[in-house]
């Protein structure tokens, strides 16, 4: 979560909350994403690092949650989760994350998938992730999913 935010979260009103999450960039975020396609995954890298991300990559779900065990609880910020991986998928993956007995399992998960069907992004809920982003990603949408993710958990931690 953006430093800036962090204390100030309680203090925003509506239009002070919607120009934080217009404002808000990826510099400095620790990002887990879960995609078993070399070609998405160098695309998503490439972009979110240019912006000042810090990526990790998991291949499939089975490493995703590994991953997220084996980081040091807040090591990671947020995670982008393809939905069709092997080994585990990546709404699988999202349960057992929701299930670790770690304060961290709140984490901002969210699932990326050329399936933008409507029950597709209603089992992305209801498997505890939140939000989905159909394929073609775009970016800019993700920048304001998690700016409004990462907003709505500091405010619930303050």
């Amino acid at each position: 979560m953006p430093e800036t935010w962090k204390g100030a979260c309680e203090e925003m009103d509506d239009a002070a909350r919607k120009k934080a999450i217009e404002e808000f960039t990826l510099d400095g975020l620790h990002i887990l994403l879960a995609e078993d396609n070399d070609v998405n995954a160098e695309i998503a890298m490439e972009i979110m690092e240019m912006e000042g991300a810090v990526l990790e990559r998991a291949c499939d779900g089975i490493e995703a949650v590994r991953m997220f065990e084996e980081n040091p609880e807040n090591g990671y910020d947020a995670i982008l989760m393809d939905i069709q991986m092997p080994n585990m998928t990546g709404w699988e993956a999202s349960a057992a994350i929701r299930k670790l007995e770690r304060a961290d399992a709140d984490i901002p998960i969210f699932a990326m998938s050329a399936n933008a069907f409507v029950e597709d992004k209603r089992h992305s809920m209801e498997v505890g992730m939140d939000g989905h982003i159909s394929k073609p990603v775009d970016y800019r949408e993700v920048r304001r999913m998690m700016g409004e993710a990462l907003l709505k958990r500091g405010e619930s931690e303050v």
